[in-house]
This record gives C-alpha cells, structure tokens and sequence, in this order.
C-alpha cells in the first residue's frame, strides 16, 4: 500500500514537472515571434503598451524600451492608437501611463492618438483594463508590446478578453541584454501564465452565478 502511495505521488510529481517545463519552452518559444517584423501599413487596432517603472514621471530604463519600441510601431503605421497602462506604484505620485504619454507626446505622437488605463498595478489588472479601453473606441485587434518574457500570458489574456493578439516583443530592454535576468523572468512567466489562465476563469464563473 506505502508502496503504491509512494508511485503515486512520483507519478503526479513527475506529471507537474513537465508540465512546468513545457510551460517553460511555450515562454520561450512565444518570445521568439515576432508578429510585426515585416508587416506593413495598418496590422492593429491599437498597439498596447505594458507599463514599468517610472521614477517621478520619468520611464525606466525597461519602460523607455518598450515606449520606443512601441514609437517605432506607431511611425510605420501599423496601427493609429498606442494604448498605454500602467498605474501607480507604493509612494508614487504619477502612473506608469501618464509618465509614457508624456514620453510619447514629446516624441511626435499626437495626444489624440493616445490611449491609456492608468489603474493596473499588475499584468493581468493591466490587459482586464485596457480590454474596456479598446471596447470604448470599438478596438478588438492589437499588437501588444512588451518583453519579450511577457509575449505568452499577454496574448492569453488578451484572447481570453475577446481580444486579436499579435506580439511585437522589445528586444532592447536591459532585460532581454541580460541571459540570465531574461531566463529567470521566463521562469517566473512560467508559473504566472496558469495562475492567470485560472483567475480569470474563476472570475467569470463567479459572474455567470
């Protein structure tokens, strides 16, 4: 009987194991795409920036990454909205979005060409809003950017939303300049991409009672 408790439980660890390491592979291989490489002309709605740090309204070396990445998108046409998110962190007086609409304005992006949700103070809080946003202006296709580590739960969170997700990932964040800061963010992803796949299906469960 110990016997085949002890199989048993080796077999559900080992299940888990892979599990965990082909969610590993899915992180990676999802950050490798790159949906916007060679497109051209109007590929989105909207292109949808995930917010990061800012430092009294000035971007973070990760957030300036993805704001110009997201600038570079925007000059080729691939989309007429940049929808920024992002809100406030512990002690901070200015959001994530408000400080990258500033970034933006100042660099050539007409302010009505901007959108943003500046209450998320998380992934999934950031896309569950910025869905509303995009509803707003009849928005539904989206060319999401962010690291390249964040590619797969976004584009789940995004279809999970109603959502056409394509990845654009920024590839010149000083994350993705750092092999080991990069794959240790893929292992935490890893983890988060079901944590969040279960969230919002306990979520919506609960509103359909």
């Amino acid at each position: 009987m110990l016997r085949r408790v002890r199989r048993s439980l080796l077999q559900l660890v080992s299940i888990a194991l892979a599990g965990w390491v082909l969610n590993i592979a899915a992180v990676w291989w999802w950050s490798r795409r790159d949906d916007a490489a060679t497109a051209q002309g109007r590929i989105a709605d909207a292109i949808v920036v995930l917010g990061a740090a800012q430092y009294a309204g000035r971007p973070s070396p990760v957030l300036q990454a993805r704001l110009d990445h997201a600038l570079a998108l925007f000059q080729r046409d691939l989309a007429p909205y940049v929808l920024l998110t992002g809100g406030k962190g512990d002690g901070d007086t200015q959001s994530e979005a408000g400080a990258g609409r500033r970034y933006l304005v100042k660099r050539g992006v007409p302010d009505s060409a901007i959108l943003f949700e500046d209450e998320g103070r998380t992934t999934y809080a950031s896309m569950d809003n910025a869905a509303v946003r995009l509803r707003a202006v009849n928005g539904r296709e989206v060319l999401l950017v962010s690291d390249p580590f964040h590619m797969l739960r976004l584009s789940l969170l995004a279809r999970l939303h109603g959502l056409v997700p394509r990845a654009s990932p920024t590839r010149t964040s000083p994350i993705s300049a750092n092999p080991l800061l990069e794959f240790e963010y893929a292992v935490r992803e890893s983890l988060a991409v079901p944590a969040d796949v279960v969230r919002f299906v306990r979520e919506r469960t609960r509103a359909a009672r």
